[in-house]
């Protein structure tokens, strides 16, 4: 399936600028003035900018301000890999929650008490860790503990 297939045309215009232009996620967050990771997810509509990073942003890719509206706007979040993802890195994920979601669980919930962590108050980093035996993704996620109310 072609990626473009699964993903906004907004975002696929996105990416026809960003490659035309050479830019990169982690450059365009520096003149949006946000986290690349953050900037990705609005680029997938899966987050919203505020107007004066979307201006900064469409800027940057030369596209119109025209555009703006579908940046600013509420996305409907969650939908674009609605089964297993078959990317190998993607699958990956899948797979570290198949083995290490319930373990991961258990011992947050033994350290914070019954409930879960927000991934409405949160952030995510990636870090290229060096290694003599080839280097490392680090992927950094905090998240705010959100305790099961009782009533």
């Amino acid at each position: 399936m072609d990626r473009n297939e699964t993903i906004p045309e907004i975002t696929a215009k996105i990416f026809a600028a960003r490659a035309e232009r050479g830019l990169t996620f982690a450059g365009l967050a520096e003149v949006v003035g946000c986290s690349p990771v953050f900037l990705a997810a609005v680029c997938y509509r899966q987050a919203s900018a505020t107007p004066e990073q979307a201006r900064k942003l469409l800027h940057a890719l030369g596209l119109p301000e025209t555009l703006l509206p579908q940046l600013t706007a509420y996305p409907i979040k969650g939908g674009l890999m609605p089964t297993v993802p078959a990317d190998p890195f993607l699958y990956r994920f899948h797979e570290i929650l198949q083995v290490y979601g319930l373990p991961l669980k258990a011992v947050v919930q033994e350290a914070f008490g019954d409930g879960i962590m927000s991934a409405i108050d949160f952030t995510v980093d990636v870090e290229k860790e060096a290694d003599p035996k080839g280097d490392r993704v680090k992927i950094v996620m905090s998240g705010k503990f959100l305790p099961y109310r009782r009533w």
